[in-house]
């Protein structure tokens, strides 16, 4: 009884504070009025019972994590590392019989019919990644991690199997193979984020290892390259696409036999579900959850003791963090509180999203194609062949090199001065890209590698910053879809490069960097006003709310 009382007034404490902040004016706005077009596709879910993670023993959770990373680094980002595998399957003629007599195929560079439709697999299987966020998200809300990842290690099966057997297809099998192999990756990752809440006290940590899986995956193109060159080209696309079927078979018994059925919730959730509960936060049923447990034999009483200290913990410095969170940022809780609706109407959504379109088009075009960029820029076909093999191995790398400088730079430096930082990188790699010199291509590369990681980070900082986590989902994935949707451009761009400018990356280039420029510096000033406004309104309330000193007078 006693540890059920403590746990019951650490939950209070949280829960009455969430109480106040959603009463709040700014809150009150919201009412009923939601944004979620995907739901009314697959319905609501109910309300979930959340799951204790501190009650699940601390080996479990480790071995879930370990898995969870395991499984990310193999299957959740594998189609970034395209531009390792693009000359294996060109090797393999992927795509040849689209050649001409006028252009015939070739083992070592593409014709251009060629080039086009692998670098359309590739943009196509980017846009999947990017716009199935929001309905990944939405499913893994109703139905679970255990459904979700099931899913995804199905898809991932499927990509596999039209990838070996593309050549003996009766239909285009590299398109849709390459397409299921981005969706199967989607609806693993992201589900594993709620394995962060497994250890509250170090969710920074497991999210860096789940992120630096994901980032890495593309390493794995890049090893099967180089085990297919080692082997005189013997070990070919379908020998490794099926042996790679074990991949998606392993991460069907780990769902089964060992990860969550249902999401590990985080302080605030718990605290949430008890106040919406039967006092004693029940089960749903009237009956308090120390009964509950002990019903069905997992309740712990270290368990329940140590969600309360973390409760208790959490509601005393909850405050304390915010507000040292708006004083760095700037920004923090711009947006809170309103609805998703109200949010992507405002110049804040507006041009994060302008922004995110534009710089994700460039990345995307120059992961698809650093090599022929340089072999024109360069007029060397075994200088670019290197610069592409040394990109291929620094774009894993990269990922895993720049994320504890990432966490110090997000933590410690306002969102505008990061929004200028991203801007001024984006300039440098823009200009050392059109630069027809080794040491340009070189620092390209090597700012490049940094660069991705910290720029997708940095855009969903943002967003959890302005918008808060109330409509995370619904306007990051909204921005993401949206990013991802006009990123079916990037076939206009790799056309206009070919046939309008001959070959010459330069021109697409130097427009991409020129738009990208503009809108950065336009979203950096916006945020940086509004950062500076905010300073002056938090001292204004700052001196009203000071007590009023006497001064004595002279005798």
């Amino acid at each position: 009884m006693a540890h059920q009382l403590k746990f019951e007034i650490g939950v209070s404490s949280v829960a009455s504070y969430e109480q106040v902040r959603r009463s709040s004016p700014a809150r009150s706005k919201q009412g009923n009025s939601s944004f979620n077009p995907v739901e009314s596709w697959i319905g609501p879910g109910p309300m979930p019972k959340p799951v204790l993670a501190l009650e699940v023993s601390k080996s479990k959770r480790i071995l879930q994590v370990a898995v969870a990373v395991f499984y990310c680094f193999f299957s959740s980002g594998i189609v970034f590392g395209y531009a390792a595998i693009k000359p294996v399957l060109i090797k393999e003629g992927a795509y040849s019989d689209y050649c001409t007599s006028n252009a015939p195929a070739s083992r070592l560079r593409p014709c251009y019919e060629q080039e086009i439709r692998l670098n359309f697999m590739f943009a196509a299987a980017a846009v999947a990644t990017n716009v199935f966020a929001l309905p990944v998200g939405t499913i893994l809300d109703k139905y679970g991690p255990r459904i979700s990842s099931i899913a995804g290690s199905v898809l991932l099966a499927v990509g596999a199997v039209f990838l070996a057997f593309a050549e003996q297809l009766p239909f285009d099998g590299y398109l849709p193979g390459y397409i299921f192999l981005a969706l199967g990756g989607t609806f693993i990752f992201i589900p594993s984020f709620q394995l962060s809440n497994t250890f509250p006290n170090h969710s920074g940590f497991i999210l860096a290892l789940l992120t630096g899986a994901f980032d890495s995956s593309s390493a794995i193109f890049l090893f099967y390259r180089l085990t297919y060159t080692a082997s005189g080209n013997r070990f070919g696309p379908q020998k490794f696409f099926v042996i790679y079927l074990i991949i998606p078979l392993l991460i069907l018994i780990s769902q089964v036999f060992l990860m969550p059925s249902d999401s590990y919730k985080t302080i605030g959730e718990i605290a949430e579900h008890a106040q919406s509960s039967s006092p004693g936060w029940g089960n749903g049923e009237g009956e308090p959850i120390g009964q509950a447990q002990g019903a069905r034999g997992n309740h712990s009483e270290r368990a329940i003791n140590e969600y309360a200290s973390l409760l208790a913990k959490n509601s005393g410095d909850r405050n304390q963090q915010e507000e040292r969170e708006r004083e760095i940022s700037g920004v923090w809780g711009a947006l809170h509180g309103r609805s998703a609706l109200q949010q992507i109407k405002t110049s804040w959504f507006i041009l994060i999203t302008l922004f995110t379109v534009f710089q994700m088009m460039r990345i995307n075009y120059f992961v698809a194609t650093v090599r022929t960029q340089y072999e024109y820029l360069l007029h060397s076909h075994a200088l670019a062949k290197h610069i592409s093999h040394v990109f291929d191995v620094a774009l894993p790398a990269g990922g895993v090199i720049a994320v504890p400088f990432i966490g110090l730079i997000l933590d410690n430096f306002s969102t505008a001065f990061v929004l200028g930082l991203l801007v001024v990188i984006a300039t440098i790699i823009g200009g050392a890209g059109v630069l027809p010199f080794s040491w340009a291509a070189y620092t390209n590369i090597a700012l490049f590698v940094l660069y991705r990681p910290l720029y997708y980070t940095a855009i969903s900082d943002y967003a959890a910053k302005v918008f808060g986590f109330y409509t995370f989902g619904k306007v990051y994935g909204l921005m993401i879809c949206c990013a991802g949707a006009l990123n079916l451009l990037q076939a206009a761009l790799d056309v206009a490069t070919h046939k309008v400018f001959h070959g010459d990356p330069i021109p697409v280039n130097v427009t991409l960097l020129t738009i990208v420029l503009l809108v950065g510096s336009t979203l950096t000033g916006y945020v940086w006003h509004k950062s500076r406004a905010s300073d002056r309104k938090r001292l204004e309330e700052e001196a009203e709310a000071a007590p009023e000193v006497l001064i004595p007078e002279p005798n």
